[in-house]
């Protein structure tokens, strides 16, 4: 009895350690980023660096507006992309699938899981830039490629949380809207959905984040061009991709610009995150 004592307090520290670290890791990576990046915003003034519409860093011009509104633009066309299609690929694969079908769906979405970014970026490139180019015209290096792409790279996250979600409603939910008179359909989205669906908004917010932080697939495909995005079909530079494109050669100012830049896309996935607890918590109470 107290060696199962004694081995239970020594996982009981390693858990402890486990998430100390993990809270410390968060923690250096905000003072870091907030140390560095909030003297750049100060010296550039914020009211020039979140609203200001020119990106010329050899000018002293560090306006990030156009790459704050390319960001969402890019983020919103992923999310009418991915979130409809993973939630009901999520349904489909939880309540409607066969067992045959299933075996060969779920390693197809988990494979689409651990595909490289770059890999997503190169397929974006060679086959969807040129079919957007001979659809729409222009260059095909867009806000829509890029939001095309993104949406793509959000399903597996988005149907694996989600199908969690479905699984783990108790069944006696489902058989209550069967023995009511429900079809086996709306049995399934007007009583099992609703019931999931604390846990298909995380998988939404996952797919968010995801989007909005992604870097290669979207240097790949989007054009990168630091200028206001007015149609789909032209080219725009998101934040991540700023920072990659220039933290390389950037030094003095221009690199606390960059730094600020992380700043800038660190509060819209906190505020994302904020969002998601909140409605969470509404949702309980």
């Amino acid at each position: 009895m107290k060696m199962k004592q004694y081995k239970e307090k020594i996982m009981k520290g390693v858990f402890l350690a486990a998430a100390c670290t993990s809270i410390l890791a968060v923690i250096l990576i905000c003072v870091f980023l907030f140390l560095n990046g909030l003297p750049a915003i100060g010296k550039i003034g914020p009211a020039e660096f979140l609203a200001g519409e020119r990106w010329m860093p050899k000018n002293g011009l560090f306006g990030i507006f156009p790459m704050i509104l390319g960001s969402l633009y890019i983020t919103a066309g992923a999310i009418i992309v991915g979130v409809p299609i993973g939630i009901f690929t999520a349904v489909f694969m939880a309540k409607f699938c066969n067992k045959k079908l299933y075996k060969i769906l779920k390693p197809a979405v988990e494979l689409l899981a651990g595909i490289p970014s770059v890999v997503y970026g190169f397929f974006g490139m060679v086959v969807m830039v040129p079919m957007i180019r001979n659809i729409f015209g222009g260059n095909g290096n867009s806000i829509l490629t890029a939001s095309l792409l993104l949406g793509i790279m959000i399903l597996p996250t988005i149907i694996g949380v989600s199908e969690s979600a479905i699984r783990a409603v108790p069944d006696h939910y489902y058989e209550g809207a069967l023995a009511l008179g429900a079809s086996h359909e709306r049995s399934v989205f007007f009583t099992v959905l609703p019931a999931a669906k604390s846990g298909i908004l995380a998988g939404v917010v996952l797919g968010i984040g995801r989007a909005i932080g992604e870097t290669m697939a979207v240097v790949m495909v989007a054009g990168n061009q630091a200028r206001m995005p007015m149609e789909l079909y032209k080219g725009v530079r998101t934040l991540t991709a700023n920072i990659v494109l220039e933290m390389g050669y950037a030094t003095d100012l221009h690199r606390e610009a960059l730094i600020a830049t992380a700043v800038v896309l660190f509060v819209f996935i906190l505020l994302i995150n904020l969002s998601f607890s909140a409605l969470k918590h509404k949702e309980e109470f």
